[in-house]
């Protein structure tokens, strides 16, 4: 054998486990969320965006793992322990506090990016908005601000002496403000409410049925991740029993809410998407600031006002960012 051949045959051999060693697996997100996959397609959508402008793309570079808890909000432990187990490098929480908090108690270690509703330091999720401190850090759409102006729209279409219901899930507290600062909030307005409850898509005629009999004006529908992912029987329902519906998002609008006031949730699952990639590629929840939503958005469903016999006033029509017609 020459001496460049054996150069050649050594150089082969060091260097072919080298090449072997640098086919790294691609890195693993576990998707936790507390609703269901057809509900969320639109925002899987904003948060796949968010990924790929952070530099990772499903199915080339990264991979997702999803979990979903499809509305029974028990399951959410084992689901994130079983995330945990699997050794994703992120999870991402979302679909309010509650699969954050399922989340965080899952782990101390591997980072968790969040996408819920209340002020996280008040949940417990992080220590400060500018300094979330350990494992956890995310987006928060502070819903409680938004819910009170929901209250407004609803007074704004009911008649002046109706009471103005609410259907809430017992189940899931953490988006929602307590009764007694709903009931504050009401009465601010010269107005009453009348709580109904659903904990299944069984229950929800019976809610509305009991709405419909207190002859409130309008219905409040609880930010609920499950009452989203029931939007187009909640919409139904409420078409049939000829009750105006006031919502968080916009897609509740597009399935026959009245009126839907809330964050830009493709903008903030975008959000969620880009802070997972960073987190992805070595930066710290510690030093991520908690990201708060800016842009509220407005939706009128103006088919659904002329089923239920209504006029949007047009003051309030002029505001709306987007109208369904």
């Amino acid at each position: 054998m020459t001496r460049r051949a054996l150069v050649a045959l050594l150089l082969a051999v060091v260097t072919r486990p080298l090449a072997v060693g640098a086919q790294q697996t691609p890195p693993v997100i576990g998707f936790l969320s507390s609703g269901s996959p057809g509900a969320f397609g639109t925002y899987l959508d904003g948060f796949r965006r968010g990924l790929r402008d952070a530099g990772y793309v499903e199915g080339q570079n990264v991979t997702i793992e999803f979990r979903w808890a499809e509305g029974q909000y028990s399951q959410l432990p084992a689901l994130a322990a079983d995330l945990v187990n699997r050794k994703v490098d992120v999870i991402t929480a979302t679909g309010g506090a509650i699969t954050a908090t399922a989340a965080k108690a899952a782990t101390r270690m591997i980072p968790i990016v969040f996408h819920v509703g209340p002020d996280p330091v008040a949940a417990g999720l992080v220590a400060s908005l500018n300094r979330p401190g350990g494992n956890v850090t995310g987006i928060a759409l502070l819903t409680a601000a938004a819910w009170t102006k929901r209250l407004e729209l609803a007074a704004a279409v009911a008649d002046k002496n109706a009471p103005i219901g609410v259907l809430l899930n017992p189940d899931y507290k953490a988006s929602d403000p307590t009764m007694d600062d709903m009931q504050n909030a009401a009465q601010a307005l010269g107005r009453r409410l009348a709580p109904a409850f659903a904990t299944s898509a069984a229950e929800f005629e019976k809610g509305l049925e009991s709405l419909d009999k207190a002859k409130v004006g309008a219905v409040l529908i609880s930010t609920d991740p499950f009452f989203l992912s029931e939007r187009e029987k909640l919409g139904a329902l409420a078409a049939r029993l000829r009750l105006p519906t006031i919502c968080g998002w916009a897609e509740e609008a597009k399935a026959g809410c009245l009126i839907s006031y809330g964050s830009d949730q493709r903008e903030t699952y975008y959000q969620a998407g880009f802070y997972t990639g960073r987190v992805l590629k070595g930066e710290k929840p510690a030093d991520l600031p908690v990201l708060q939503a800016t842009r509220l958005v407005m939706a009128v469903n103006l088919k659904t006002a002329k089923a239920l016999g209504l006029t949007i006033p047009p003051e309030l029509l002029a505001r709306a960012d987007e109208v369904i017609e």
